[in-house]
């Protein structure tokens, strides 16, 4: 186990009156975790020598610095690559054109604050090994959090996908770096409009489940949030003429039916029907005005603790919502069932 850092920020606010409350709540945070890889500049000359393909990517910024065109998915993939081999470990990465590039710095982020939420009902210390089960929501092709959670804690994963391509490429990373096969597990969700409901199994057994939900409500919606990303990106530059996915991303990945309100609504209401399968429940909120919403879904389901985890990287705000069904006594005792598996080595 690893115990958690001290200045570790674990941000939690927006307790509605009926649930209970935290603790102690942290300000919001204004930089990346503190035991986040990512949070000093790029090294580009190391990075395009771990991966020699960046290089043509890379250029000056205007400024005087080395960077690369953030708009450019086909840059921000070959950044991804480099980042992967580099920090941590993973040789062969790639995905098929098209499908989302995930911003590594934030996604570790998210991984880090899960790490930490475990940490706060198991005595501040992180639990950490293929003992600590982890299940993926909709893992993509790019499978980002099982890689890094992976890395960073030794956790086992569970990543499902409802998109059997994404799915392919997703076992193609697997299979093309050892021992990932032994921590990384697929599993398809045959039932699109379900999240938990035909895939979790009686015998399934999560420590927390994490979720990056589609964001937008339509295909038109995430293409014109795609333009005004773009247009942040360099104000210095005209407007795009085209509205490509400067992070890549297609149907499931970005849109769905009511967007992310409405999935996460339809997260909540299935997990408690999972209270037993699942200690922590959390998923990313990418707009904070879906909040009030989600907190009203987590009172009608019942939830008996619930936790808003604030995340930056530079000027982006973002966070995360956790929820669980047990109470402390619960709590304490999952993680020491969890430990007492470890110790016997079941």
């Amino acid at each position: 186990m690893r115990r958690i850092c001290d200045n570790a920020p674990a941000p939690l606010s927006n307790w509605p009156p009926s649930m209970k409350k935290p603790k102690s709540a942290a300000p919001t945070v204004t930089s990346l975790h503190p035991r986040n890889r990512h949070t000093g500049r790029y090294d580009f000359a190391e990075l395009s020598r771990q991966l020699p393909l960046l290089a043509a990517y890379v250029g000056d910024n205007g400024h005087g610095e080395d960077s690369i065109d953030f708009s450019d998915p086909h840059a921000v993939r070959a950044l991804n690559r480099a980042l992967l081999k580099s920090q941590y470990g993973i040789a062969n990465w790639d995905i098929p054109a098209g499908f989302l590039v995930p911003p590594i710095p934030g996604r570790a982020d998210y991984v880090h604050g899960v790490a930490d939420l475990l940490a706060s009902s198991n005595g501040g210390d992180i639990p950490t090994g293929p003992g600590v089960r982890v299940l993926d929501v909709g893992t993509g092709a790019n499978i980002i959090y099982p890689l890094i959670g992976h890395r960073e804690y030794g956790w086992r994963f569970t990543a499902s996908e409802v998109d059997t391509a994404a799915l392919r490429a997703a076992k193609a990373i697997v299979d093309a770096n050892p021992g990932l096969g032994e921590a990384i597990f697929l599993r398809r969700q045959e039932q699109p409009e379900h999240i938990f409901e035909q895939l979790l199994k009686p015998e399934d057994r999560f420590d927390v489940s994490m979720c990056n939900p589609p964001f937008h409500t339509s295909a038109k919606e995430a293409a014109a949030g795609n333009l005004r990303k773009t247009r942040n990106l360099d104000t210095t530059k005209a407007p795009p003429r085209t509205t490509h996915l400067n992070f890549g991303g297609q149907g499931r990945e970005l849109w769905c039916r009511g967007g992310e309100e409405r999935f996460i609504r339809t997260m909540i209401t299935e997990s408690a029907s999972y209270s037993r399968t699942v200690l922590w429940f959390t998923t990313l909120v990418a707009r904070g005005e879906h909040l009030p919403a989600i907190y009203r879904e987590l009172t009608r389901a019942k939830a008996l603790d619930v936790r808003t985890v604030a995340m930056a990287q530079g000027n982006k705000q973002s966070r995360f919502v956790a929820w669980t069904f047990h109470d402390e006594a619960s709590q304490r005792a999952w993680n020491q069932e969890r430990e007492k598996k470890r110790t016997s080595g079941y």
